[in-house]
């Protein structure tokens, strides 16, 4: 595993990435027009150049001898769906699902945590889908706490989500 920033050159693998685990993890019972469509323009390459392109967020990579199998990216000066959180987001944190319990998401979220020290901040906050028990469960082990739910919306579409934090000053992360 090596753990490395994006370049424009993986937008490609990191859109199908995306919608691999996005689709493995939300759609459960079948793939319908409504969220193939969602899926099909939230995770393009041309999005992910851009991002890549504007350079503000913190894209970084897990690779292997193959490719890329997990990613997360951090957002700064994001407003929280709740008061008193950081303003650093972690907007997308994914690993392909065979690739679970190697130790990539915790590699990665390490970077996440570092990122966030050398920013001078000492909390991050996520949102995760509210049935998402293996997320969850990962991020309750790794010492973040729920401090809300909000909602995911898609189109006029509700998804409740929880909203976890993890304050660096207060947990044993380390």
């Amino acid at each position: 595993m090596k753990i490395r920033p994006a370049r424009k050159a993986d937008a490609a693998s990191l859109a199908a990435l995306s919608i691999e685990v996005w689709v493995a993890t939300y759609l459960r019972h079948g793939v319908s027009s409504f969220f193939a469509e969602f899926v099909l323009s939230e995770y393009t390459t041309a999005s992910f150049e851009d991002l890549l392109e504007e350079g503000s967020d913190l894209l970084m990579i897990s690779e292997n001898r193959d490719g890329i199998d997990g990613y997360i990216r951090l957002s700064e000066d994001r407003i929280a769906p709740v008061d008193g959180l950081s303003d650093l987001e972690i907007v997308t944190f994914y690993v392909q699902p065979r690739h679970h319990g190697k130790g990539i998401g915790s590699a990665l979220l390490d970077v996440a945590v570092d990122y966030t020290r050398d920013k001078g901040r000492n909390a991050i906050w996520l949102t995760t889908n509210s049935e998402n028990k293996p997320a969850i469960d990962f991020y309750l082990a790794k010492g973040f706490r729920q401090v809300g739910v909000t909602d995911f919306r898609i189109g006029d579409q509700a998804y409740p989500n929880h909203i976890l934090s993890l304050n660096m000053s207060a947990s044993h992360y380390y």
